[in-house]
């Protein structure tokens, strides 16, 4: 676990997140071609997620535009994630703030799957989170059916906090609402 922050005012953040093998920065309208063929278009990645996957780039660009303009709102704050060093795309990972809470969700590409990434990214953005003065808790939820990512959630530093029933529609699976798990940090 990163060691904690001290806590700094909004307006002192970093938007670029350094972790020892990727870079998240904000993400760009520019990014939409990388992101539609790396993970945006493919329906296993997108499987327990709230969108289905995109058909096209400018649906991706239509995507992008959405959180772009919600960060400039200062409603949410989005990072792709691209490796350290070289070019590429490897997922997103966003924080939706709501009074003194952020919700996080996140979408990695295939190709990254079981190596550690997401968890690094999580506890990044956990310790942003924890470093702003507005943020007193994180907290996320997964489809009932997705252990890796309840897996993944548990070892960034949430924890678990139970059953929440038909939360949320997950439209690869269903159109009803969908059990979800739920996890969450509390910062002191």
């Amino acid at each position: 676990m990163p060691a904690k922050a001290p806590k700094i005012a909004p307006n002192q953040t970093e938007s670029i997140l350094l972790t020892p093998r990727m870079r998240l920065r904000p993400p760009r309208l520019a990014d939409a071609r990388a992101i539609f063929e790396t993970w945006g278009n493919d329906p296993v990645v997108t499987r327990y997620l709230t969108w289905v996957p995109s058909r096209s780039v400018v649906d991706t660009e239509v995507f992008l535009r959405g959180a772009i303009n919600r960060m400039i709102l200062g409603e949410e704050h989005s990072w792709l994630m691209t490796p350290r060093e070289g070019p590429g795309t490897m997922g997103m990972i966003s924080a939706w703030r709501e009074n003194q809470q952020a919700e996080l969700g996140f979408v990695l590409a295939r190709s990254y799957w079981n190596r550690g990434y997401m968890t690094e990214a999580l506890q990044a953005v956990i310790a942003w989170c924890d470093a702003r003065e507005d943020i007193q808790q994180v907290w996320a939820v997964c489809d009932i059916d997705n252990l890796a990512s309840a897996y993944v959630l548990e070892k960034a530093g949430l924890s678990p906090q139970g059953l929440v029933e038909r939360w949320s529609v997950h439209p690869n699976l269903s159109r009803q609402p969908r059990d979800c798990l739920a996890f969450a940090r509390i910062f002191a």
